[in-house]
């Protein structure tokens, strides 16, 4: 029996959960239908998560990344949990260090910060000093996999509530995206697999900086990786034009460089996941959120950009198709063209640019208001899981080039990328950087 998995640990979860999960759910179901104000519920959904910790509060931040699957209101509660979850105390801290080290888990360590470097919301991070050498260890939270099946849970009860509200958007697969890539968030083995993929495609780049794992003080549940000088890319705001564009620039090629010549993608991209050196170049901080994707559906992706550009319905119709939608009509295409405009539009013209002229908040929400009144007309839509990750990646890094405000030559910058894209040379490229980091069997 797995003791980690007890049902006395989820039934304690669904006690915790009681007055987020179900009770604003349904205060929520209540506001759609009295048109009350959802301020408030929002704010306590908020807190309470931020509470609770654990997968509930990740779930909470993919949601809020999905185009208008919540109200405004809650939306921009859960967005603030990005970053805000609050530390564990000390005492634990060494409860779960001698679980994961043994009893003299402090002698293998110069020295250990009491405080920790960084919360969130499956577990948080140590700076320590080892054999001469600055290193952070991630340490997860107690009983977690107990905890995410219960969340889990919780999400198909969100869900199937919001069916009752809104069937525009069948989330059936979203929900099985979202559940699939929380619970590989809890493998660590999986996740320091996921570094050395990435560190295999940056290797002859030295403008994108991978940790690599320290595996004499690492286990499943703590993950001890080499310190990488940075700042948060915030405090870039006030640098100089050329400053903000260099490291613009280093930001699109680190996402989109893996995507377009591996289909891998760094999920989780907000701000706190990311630093940068006084060179501005890249350090790239948690992998426990990577997708990575068949070929033919990065072609896919591709070709509707030049379906768009040529305004080519065939092509776009081949797209769609090849990522799973079903039951494609000329009125589904107009719709869901609407959206892909919005996130292609940056890319679409040959010149210098600032991304935000057609890429704000506002443009944005402007966008997916119309895509779900239009699709409500036609009776909704059923979005492939593969849609989930892709556009939470493109919006929260549509999100960093906002705040570094940089004017460059997007469409030159993307179809270098591209330009040279074939299924075949992705595939093997792909083979060899699975083969490399010895993740054949995950995908």
């Amino acid at each position: 029996m797995d003791e980690l998995n007890k049902f006395s640990k989820r039934f304690k979860r669904y006690a915790d959960l009681g007055t987020s999960a179900g009770t604003l759910a349904l205060n929520y179901l209540g506001s759609k239908i009295l048109n009350s104000k959802n301020g408030k519920n929002a704010e306590d959904l908020s807190r309470i998560l931020g509470n609770l910790k654990g997968p509930i509060m990740k779930i909470a931040q993919l949601l809020s990344t999905v185009p208008d699957l919540l109200p405004e209101e809650y939306t921009r509660e859960l967005t603030k949990l990005q970053s805000s979850a609050p530390p564990m105390g000390w005492n634990f801290v060494k409860r779960r260090m001698k679980n994961e080290l043994g009893n003299e888990w402090f002698d293998f360590f110069d020295s250990f910060e009491k405080e920790p470097f960084a919360a969130a919301s499956l577990g948080q991070v140590h700076k320590a000093s080892f054999n001469g050498n600055e290193v952070v260890c991630k340490l997860q939270y107690p009983d977690m996999l107990s905890i995410v099946e219960a969340d889990i849970q919780q999400l198909k009860l969100l869900f199937s509530l919001y069916k009752k509200i809104d069937s525009t958007i069948d989330t059936s697969e979203i929900q099985k995206e979202i559940s699939s890539r929380v619970r590989e968030e809890l493998d660590y083995s999986l996740e320091q697999k996921h570094m050395e993929l990435f560190s295999f495609i940056f290797d002859k780049n030295k403008k994108i900086h991978i940790p690599y794992v320290l595996n004499k003080i690492s286990t499943k549940r703590l993950l001890s990786m080499n310190y990488l000088e940075g700042k948060k890319l915030l405090e870039f705001k006030k640098e100089s034009e050329d400053s903000r564009k260099e490291l613009a620039k280093n930001m699109f090629y680190a996402w989109y460089h893996p995507f377009y010549k591996y289909g891998a993608i760094h999920g989780d991209p907000h701000l706190g996941n990311y630093s940068a050196n006084n060179k501005f170049e890249i350090n790239l901080l948690d992998f426990g959120c990577i997708r990575i994707f068949k070929p033919s559906f990065v072609e896919g992706v591709i070709n509707l950009y030049h379906a768009i550009m040529h305004n080519d319905e065939d092509l776009a119709v081949n797209a769609y198709e090849s990522w799973g939608f079903e039951n494609i009509s000329k009125e589904l295409i107009e719709i869901l063209n609407i959206w892909a405009k919005f996130l292609y539009s940056p890319l679409l013209e040959d010149k210098v640019r600032k991304m935000q002229e057609t890429n704000s908040t506002a443009y944005g929400a402007e966008a997916a208001n119309k895509v779900h009144r239009e699709l409500k007309k036609i009776g909704g839509v059923k979005p492939p899981r593969e849609f989930v990750f892709m556009d939470r990646a493109a919006i929260g890094l549509g999100s960093v080039f906002l705040h570094l405000d940089a004017e460059l030559n997007w469409y030159k910058i993307f179809n270098e990328l591209i330009d040279d894209f074939t299924v075949k040379q992705m595939k093997q490229r792909q083979k060899q950087a699975l083969k490399v980091a010895k993740l054949e069997e995950n995908y």
